[in-house]
């Protein structure tokens, strides 16, 4: 039996037999008369001391009742549980404030006024007669709340989905005699889409069989236009090349004529020059005397003691030996033709262009003032990048095509510059600049025969 102090009204009723020391509460507390029960304990917290406070809720003395319900509502609820003395001194509190429905629980008649919740709450704390009861029915009390509001807002909400079901019907009905009409019409335009897809199909057919035949007859026009084609290109070519030449010509003219001169003197003194030079080589080479020949010494045969065809013909030189190079270039006014991409990308590929130019001409002018002969290197202006800042060696005449005109066509351009009869000597491996130079009376030689004679300075 648990003591309570001296004055207590409640403390007859606890110790009576058959009091509310033998109520005991089989199932727990419910959650609204719990939550009741931590408000009204909190409420009446402070008007405690320190020292009448379980120790566990002393630290919770100097908060606010809200703040006290917050963070020490489930140590409130163990020490009225637990704690007698704790709880009748908060009954005590309670019965100062609230003497009418206090009174009206020690004596088993509830205010039927009053809200369930609060007299439950009440007779937790009070523990009057009939406590259990009161909690009890209060729990159940709250529940039937509950649960007549959870129906109504059950009803609410099934005559919220039958509105809507019956609004979606409506709609659902409506869309669906608009699909109906929406079919029939599209019914209605697939017949005369059918009808004039046949209608198109026929009118494709005919134009398969038109297209058939325009297509055989487009062909025939475009063969003969790749014919007219190719043989207008090759005419523009052919024509373009003439019209470059006859601009150079044009340009030396307009040149020569500012200088005093014509080109047509200036090839006519060079051919004179290459003649004459020509004729007193021959004189020195052969120490001729003076002219004392007779017609019959022209005629071909082999003399006593003189050599013969053959012995001539084992004298010829090979195409691949240096000393044939020598023999052109000691030629009266005798002028070599370089290819020099041909040459350097042939004797040494690896190395950049700038230095396979350099070591071309360093060669070449080597060369140059060996020979005496006169040498132009031609380069193609399509592999520069930027305009080269080169100082042509002493002997050597360097120039790049320009844009648009390969390499090969300005060394023709030079071969063609010349006047007949004057030798001149091409070094390229290109078959097609060999061939076009020999047309034009010049002699191409193999870039490696001038490799070899260079490796020879």
């Amino acid at each position: 039996m648990v003591e309570r102090p001296e004055g207590d009204p409640g403390a007859e009723r606890a110790d009576a037999p058959g009091g509310v020391a033998d109520e005991v509460l089989d199932q727990p507390l419910p959650e609204g008369v719990r939550r009741r029960v931590v408000a009204l304990t909190a409420e009446w917290f402070g008007a405690l001391t320190v020292a009448e406070l379980p120790p566990p809720l002393r630290q919770y003395a100097r908060f606010t009742p809200t703040r006290r319900a917050k963070f020490a509502g489930n140590a409130m609820a163990a020490a009225l549980e637990g704690d007698a003395l704790f709880r009748q001194r908060i009954a005590g509190k309670f019965r100062e404030a609230q003497p009418e429905l206090a009174a009206a629980l020690e004596q088993g008649t509830p205010p039927a006024a009053a809200d369930p919740l609060d007299v439950a709450a009440a007779a937790y704390v009070l523990r009057p007669e009939g406590w259990v009861k009161l909690v009890a029915a209060a729990g159940e009390e709250a529940q039937r709340a509950r649960a007549e509001r959870a129906g109504q807002e059950a009803e609410r909400e099934l005559a919220r989905l039958r509105e809507e079901l019956a609004q979606a019907r409506g709609e659902a009905r409506t869309e669906a005699d608009r699909v109906r009409a929406d079919l029939e019409a599209s019914r209605r335009e697939s017949e005369s889409l059918q009808r004039k897809l046949r209608s198109a199909l026929s009118d494709v057919r005919r134009g398969e069989a038109a297209v058939r035949k325009a297509e055989a007859a487009l062909g025939e026009v475009r063969e003969r236009a790749v014919v007219e084609k190719a043989a207008a290109d090759s005419e523009l070519r052919r024509l373009k090349a003439r019209i470059a030449e006859v601009e150079a010509a044009l340009e030396a003219s307009r040149r020569s004529s500012r200088e005093g001169r014509s080109v047509e003197d200036m090839r006519l003194r060079l051919l004179l020059d290459t003649v004459l030079d020509a004729a007193q080589g021959l004189r020195r080479e052969l120490a001729l005397p003076p002219a004392a020949g007779r017609p019959a010494d022209t005629v071909d045969a082999v003399a006593p003691g003189r050599m013969t065809p053959k012995d001539i013909a084992t004298r010829a030189l090979s195409e691949t030996d240096p000393a044939l190079l020598d023999q052109l270039l000691a030629l009266p006014q005798a002028h070599m033709v370089v290819d020099g991409y041909n040459v350097t990308k042939t004797g040494y590929p690896t190395m950049p262009l700038e230095k396979q130019r350099l070591r071309l001409l360093g060669g070449l002018a080597v060369l140059a003032a060996q020979t005496g002969a006169e040498m132009t290197c031609v380069f193609d202006g399509a592999e520069l990048a930027a305009p080269v800042l080169l100082a042509p060696p002493r002997g050597v005449r360097v120039l790049f095509s320009k844009a648009g005109v390969t390499a090969d066509e300005l060394i023709r351009q030079l071969v063609r510059a010349e006047p007949a009869g004057r030798p001149v000597v091409v070094v390229s491996s290109d078959r097609e600049v060999a061939d076009g130079v020999a047309k034009a009376g010049a002699r191409p030689v193999a870039s490696v025969l001038l490799l070899k004679r260079l490796a020879r300075t």
